[in-house]
């Protein structure tokens, strides 16, 4: 059933992705913001109460919907699980911005391509060079993927129905909505990276898999610690050296220069290497849905 339940999910947001993914965002934003009002007291105590409202009734419901449509029939709660990841899992939650800057590159408008990247990442106003807009989209594009696609099919598979993937995507959210609310937000922080310890590590070594595999794990043991988030600085080590290009490097911010390590071997990045992660993206998820499979039809024999 969770494969059958993946592919059905992965299968119908390429075909038709969910067109009001905007309205999901404002009603989970204005949640957290009443959150915010009712709970934010600046001690992490409070932050880890909000945290238990905000997220446990969600997953405590998905649980318990599929255990009753599974007691009803098996295959309402596959089209219950479908339903979940689609809301859940996939490229297209951020793959347009993507998208988007790969064919302003390719036709040589940077300055349409510099303007999609301000606002994937959050506008700053810095000017920033043809090969600095590759390299941050490159980076984007694999932590987006490894938090909207890879993160969530482990957890799914972990838990009961798709209670996982409720968990992760909204531990994911809350670590980010509530990362710079000081004490408030340190407990969201802290469940975020433990539940992201080993997804890193497995979406990590699905890239090496399908990349360059010893430059991979060698960017993935030498790089990822210098990085100042250790589990995103796997992600994105182990990436660089699947692909072979050069990510990392200090950038121009708002604020000043941010000082940031190398990470990956080879050439600095240009547009093929935009060509180069949509390929190590499906191609990792190829990996993950038939290592899956193999399993599942193990375990029926």
């Amino acid at each position: 059933m969770s494969v059958l339940a993946i592919i059905a999910a992965l299968v119908i947001e390429q075909w038709r992705p969910l067109g009001d993914r905007k309205a999901v965002q404002g009603t989970l934003a204005a949640w957290a913001s009443w959150l915010e009002q009712s709970f934010n007291g600046g001690e992490r105590r409070h932050g880890m109460v909000a945290w238990l409202v905000a997220v446990l009734p969600l997953v405590l419901l998905a649980y318990a919907l599929h255990a009753v449509l599974y007691s009803v029939h098996p295959l309402l709660a596959l089209v219950f699980n479908v339903a979940v990841l689609y809301l859940t899992l996939g490229f297209r939650q951020f793959s347009h911005y993507f998208t988007d800057i790969q064919l302003a590159t390719k036709a040589g408008d940077i300055e349409r391509a510099r303007a999609l990247l301000e606002q994937w990442r959050g506008a700053s106003g810095v000017v920033r060079s043809r090969e600095e807009v590759i390299r941050l989209t490159i980076e984007e594009a694999l932590l987006a993927s490894h938090r909207h696609v890879f993160g969530v099919l482990l957890w799914y598979l972990l838990l009961p129905g798709p209670s996982g993937a409720v968990l992760y995507r909204l531990a994911a959210y809350f670590s980010w909505r509530w990362k710079d609310l000081g004490g408030f937000g340190r407990f969201a922080e802290r469940v975020f990276y433990v539940l992201d310890w080993p997804a890193v590590r497995l979406t990590a070594a699905a890239f090496a898999v399908v990349g360059d595999f010893e430059d991979a794990v060698y960017c993935w043991r030498t790089q990822a610690r210098s990085w100042f988030d250790p589990n995103a600085g796997i992600v994105l080590a182990a990436g660089a050296g699947a692909m072979g290009v050069r990510l990392g490097m200090p950038v121009q911010e708002v604020d000043g220069i941010q000082p940031r390590p190398e990470l990956g071997v080879g050439e600095p990045a240009e547009g093929p290497f935009l060509d180069s992660t949509v390929g190590l993206l499906w191609r990792a998820v190829v990996v993950w849905v038939f290592a899956l499979a193999l399993l599942t039809i193990a375990r029926l024999l």
